[in-house]
């Protein structure tokens, strides 16, 4: 069921950053197109698309532009993954995905989990979750370089309570001071089934930030090989 819009949150009030027409891994199975939002509240150094962080930055197209390149991709794709930035910080979310279901197509959403309320509105409506999980919460300060553990954890509950499809994920680098395997043993006793481990990459990330290091490659090979033994009920290792 659709969750109704706030009132006065339009979905031609959003934010759109960047669109991306045809994308075969931001839903894993599913060939999708992903509308990127504008705007995030933390600023992790890891991030790939730092250009998105900024709220105030406007958007670069306009949302009944991409409506109606998503009319005439019916029956071509099988839904639109909501991205970002933090997706469910922008209030015409909700409106947007339901002018995106009364199309047909279904709904996939990336979130980092920084608005648990947010999340909680739209979840209803929501096919797929993919939430990253970056630390367990009293770590999240050192990754985020703000507060927001408690926040993301919260919204862990709520993907979790959803009807909907939920993968959380993992990021890691050669300077990550995350305990990985304390992480994927907690997340498994919250009773997440479908965890991915990804390798931080390079690419779109800020000068000074280092995706790889001496050993590197072999201790995500070890780390990854730890985490196939937590128990989910599905595990995917992501490289670069």
């Amino acid at each position: 069921m659709t969750a109704p819009p706030r009132p006065g949150a339009r979905a031609a009030d959003l934010q759109v950053a960047g669109l991306t027409r045809m994308s075969g891994c931001d839903w894993p199975g599913r060939l999708v197109a992903t509308v990127f939002l504008q705007g995030c509240p933390w600023n992790c150094g890891y991030c790939h698309n730092p250009d998105l962080i900024p709220t105030r930055a406007p958007g670069r197209y306009a949302w009944g532009d991409v409506l109606e390149f998503l009319s005439a991709r019916v029956g071509l794709l099988d839904g639109v993954v909501f991205s970002g930035g933090e997706p469910t910080r922008q209030l015409g979310l909700a409106a947007a995905i339901s002018a995106v279901r009364d199309l047909g197509l279904g709904i996939g959403l990336h979130t980092a989990g920084a608005y648990p309320r947010r999340l909680a509105a739209v979840a209803g409506s929501v096919d797929w979750i993919g939430l990253d999980i970056k630390a367990e919460p009293e770590g999240y300060d050192d990754v985020i370089r703000t507060g927001g553990g408690d926040a993301a954890w919260r919204s862990l509950e709520v993907a979790l309570a959803s009807s909907a499809d939920v993968e959380v994920r993992t990021t890691v680098h050669p300077g990550s001071a995350v305990d990985v395997l304390v992480l994927a043993r907690r997340l498994r006793a919250a009773g997440v089934r479908h965890y991915a481990l990804q390798r931080a990459r390079a690419e779109g990330t800020r000068e000074e930030f280092r995706a790889d290091g001496v050993g590197w490659d072999e201790r995500f090979a070890h780390l990854a090989e730890s985490v196939a033994d937590v128990g989910f009920d599905h595990f995917e290792v992501r490289s670069g």
